[in-house]
């Protein structure tokens, strides 16, 4: 998706989590060093949790050193000790890491006060008209509400940052807010009032005495950037394509960039590095567009950061990851963190593939050559005597075929490796140009490459009609036709392919993903032009992924805060949820990459609609202690559970609920077993006008369920932020087919004179 793996470097590293919150931004040498008793060969990192320290008098970072240090096991030698910490945190969690060996994490799981140990992961990296598309326009609606976000600061970990990009001008910005806390690691004047902040937590950064600077060697963090609070820059191309005038979706907020990915990977200690200085610095929303597999919330470093961050009320903004169509293939799911997938927008950059038979078969490619002549050509399949290698143009795959030569090649998508790799194979071979065909799993799902030769990337069916073209024809031929940037493709937003699924692993009462929001060829900051001129305004790039669509909603969120400064992350969640919308530009059902309905472990909420949710009428808000008992009802052992809320926990004096109980702004219940009935209470806060009513008025029918009931069936307020609570009584039928459908969708919608409030319903059947 134009999302680059990242991978675990040789050398893990242990981070030790002792309970605090965040790291302590005191970066450590992270050189392998020679380990008592011949053990050098087998260290790596790991991650150790630890009770959070009661004594007041630890209050200074060379304390809590000390304290961390005191955990090392005998075998790490004084003298090693500081080339084996590699990090030390207090603000995400309380902990350090380390390097160590296996036998060395066994000791230390056996230490008083150790709450958890294990070995790091590595974690994957998962944008000009999409204001526009989103119902953002200058002078008006949102944007003129919350002053374009003015006054927040958005915090992007991801890959670094191309500080001289246009979109990083400060250009009418002000100065950041005295709350700032952070710095910039770019020499001279590279950081201004737009990006004040830049550090970089790489594991190569760490090696040098001085701070590194955290350019963007990948591309990706520049785009994510760009995407959220990027400045208005005017005649913005990419390749002379989708021109304009490009903007992020908060063109006022200020960025900071904390750098955590680089060409080793995204390591969780180097993560943590940046959450937990992001949450000293005074951030007021994190944008993640990384992951990892699902993992039990204690496990997991992202959803223990956002955790704390939440609860200094930063608002936390992740992708859905990039594993989709399947379903239950999630990136973080934790209920504090706004989960984004993938979708479309009207825009399409197009190229057809004109037949020698006369069909035609429309497609998407960024590059377009203006000298392509229209001439037909030999038309050939790639894939030889059923090899897959070379039907998929796979590098190297393509040697020595002398039969491509000047001809259009057909090459098969199907394997997730680099579409413009497969065109570098064709054009090695000495093919013409390169059709790109879509399988059943990538459906109508088409992608804007920066080709390096004449391309198309066209959908599945248009493949099987090229197919059975290319074997009933005598003398195949094929050309492509270059047609530029198109606006009103009326289907959008439809869900992507890659766009990862739900229903959530960890916790089926939580419907995710949360949102959708635009994420396929998407149109945003690149560090260098890609006509290799000189002229930054072309500097842009399209791309698209879940790393495209988590900005945009770290963007809109930054708006919502801007203009309600007082609402909590979980009611700017609860306002984007209830307003989203879950039809096309045609008022059909949002549909997915087959271009049937998407279903809603596809959608979550819907489609964000930021021009609602700023005036949402009522919000579901959620408490630290809320959390609590949530976390008590999903089995978690009280130390599992302190790993996360840095305190301490005993669950059997807490009323604990089932995840389905705790006050979201969407509901997912689950009929396990003989239960026939399920009964969910939910609470919502009055934020529209003093006296309002608000009246069931639609429950979207439910296959499988014999009834469900409301209780009351309306909800009267006669004071802003009064709060009134609802249950929903679910009954199942008994005969239902669970084998046939093992889930149900539908949504409870309460209307007053002016709003609209949708809380979308999934029902599991297990």
């Amino acid at each position: 998706m134009g999302d680059r793996k990242c991978r675990l470097s040789p050398n893990t590293t242990i981070i030790f989590i002792l309970g605090l919150a965040s790291i302590l931004s005191t970066p450590f040498a992270n050189a392998d060093v020679a380990v008592a008793d011949g053990a050098s060969s087998s260290l790596s990192t790991y991650i150790i949790q630890v009770q959070k320290p009661k004594d007041r008098d630890l209050t200074t970072l060379e304390d809590l050193d000390t304290l961390y240090r005191s955990f090392l096991p005998t075998a790490a030698a004084s003298s090693n000790q500081e080339q084996r910490m590699v990090r030390s945190y207090r603000n995400v969690l309380s902990g350090f890491a380390a390097k160590l060996t296996a036998e060395e994490a066994k000791a230390i799981r056996e230490k008083d006060r150790v709450l958890h140990v294990r070995p790091e992961k590595a974690l994957s990296l998962h944008t000009t008209h999409t204001p526009n598309f989103l119902g953002l326009h200058q002078g008006v609606g949102l944007w003129n509400d919350s002053n374009y976000g003015k006054g927040m600061i958005i915090g992007v970990l991801d890959t670094g940052i191309f500080p001289d990009h246009p979109s990083f001008s400060d250009e009418g910005m002000p100065p950041p807010p005295a709350k700032w806390k952070g710095r910039c690691d770019f020499n001279g004047t590279s950081c201004n009032n737009k990006l004040i902040g830049a550090r970089s937590f790489t594991s190569s950064s760490t090696t040098h005495a001085q701070a590194v600077p955290p350019y963007d060697d990948e591309g990706h963090g520049t785009h994510t950037s760009s995407t959220a609070a990027g400045a208005f820059v005017r005649d913005a191309s990419a390749l002379g394509h989708a021109k304009g005038t490009a903007t992020g979706m908060a063109p006022l907020a200020h960025l900071a960039m904390y750098k955590v990915c680089d060409a080793n990977g995204c390591l969780e200690s180097d993560i943590l590095a940046g959450l937990d200085t992001a949450i000293e610095d005074g951030v007021d929303v994190l944008s993640l567009s990384l992951g990892g597999i699902s993992q039990p919330f204690f496990d997991d470093s992202i959803a223990i950061g956002a955790f704390a961050a939440t609860q200094k009320g930063i608002f936390v903004s992740c992708s859905a990851g990039n594993s989709g169509p399947s379903d239950g293939t999630l990136s973080n799911e934790a209920p504090w963190i706004l989960t984004v997938g993938a979708s479309s927008i009207d825009r399409t950059i197009k190229a057809t593939a004109h037949l020698g038979n006369g069909q035609e078969f429309d497609g998407e490619t960024l590059y377009q050559p203006h000298d392509f002549p229209p001439t037909l050509l030999p038309l050939i399949y790639a894939g030889v005597n059923g090899d897959q290698s070379s039907a998929l143009c796979l590098p190297g795959s393509l040697v020595g075929r002398s039969d491509l030569q000047g001809k259009v090649v057909v090459c098969d998508i199907g394997d997730g490796r680099g579409r413009v790799a497969k065109g570098q194979e064709v054009k090695n071979a000495g093919g013409a140009a390169m059709i790109l065909v879509n399988g059943p799993i990538e459906g109508y799902t088409t992608l804007v490459d920066a080709h390096v030769l004449p391309a198309v990337h066209v959908s599945y069916v248009a493949g099987m009609a090229i197919k059975d073209y290319l074997s009933s024809a005598q003398a195949p031929a094929g050309t492509i036709l270059f047609k530029g940037t198109l606006i009103g493709r009326s289907v959008a937003p439809a869900v992507s392919f890659f766009s990862s699924r739900g229903p959530n692993f960890q916790s089926p009462g939580i419907l995710k993903p949360d949102i959708i929001g635009p994420g396929v060829n998407i149109i945003a900051g690149w560090p260098f032009p890609l006509d290799n001129s000189t002229n930054k305004k072309h500097s842009f790039n399209v791309i698209s992924g879940t790393s495209m669509s988590c900005p945009h909603l770290s963007g809109v969120a930054a708006l919502l805060k801007s203009a309600h400064p007082d609402w909590s992350p979980a009611a700017i969640k609860s306002a984007i949820l209830t307003t989203a919308t879950t039809s096309n530009l045609e008022r059909r059902p949002i549909v997915d990459q087959t271009l049937h309905p998407a279903d809603i472990f596809a959608t979550g909420a819907g489609h964000v609609n930021p021009s609602k949710a700023v005036d949402p009428g009522l919000i579901y808000d959620v408490g630290p202690q809320d959390y609590i008992a949530y976390l008590c009802g999903l089995g978690y052992t009280d130390s599992e559970i302190e790993t996360i809320v840095q305190e301490t926990v005993t669950c059997s004096s807490i009323p604990s609920i089932p995840d389905y109980q705790l006050n979201y702004p969407s509901i997912s219940v689950r009929f396990e077993g003989s239960v026939n009935t399920v009964s969910v209470t939910r609470t919502v806060r009055n934020v529209g006008p003093a006296k309002s009513r608000y009246i069931l008025s639609l429950i979207d029918p439910i296959m499988g369920l014999d009834s469900i009931g409301v209780s009351p069936g309306d909800l009267e307020f006669t004071e802003v932020n009064q709060t009134v609570s609802y249950t929903v009584d679910f009954t199942r039928s008994v005969d239902w087919n669970t084998t046939a459908t093992p889930f149900a969708q539908g949504a409870i919608t309460w209307v007053s004179g002016q709003h609209l409030v949708r809380t979308p319903v999934a029902v599991l059947f297990e």
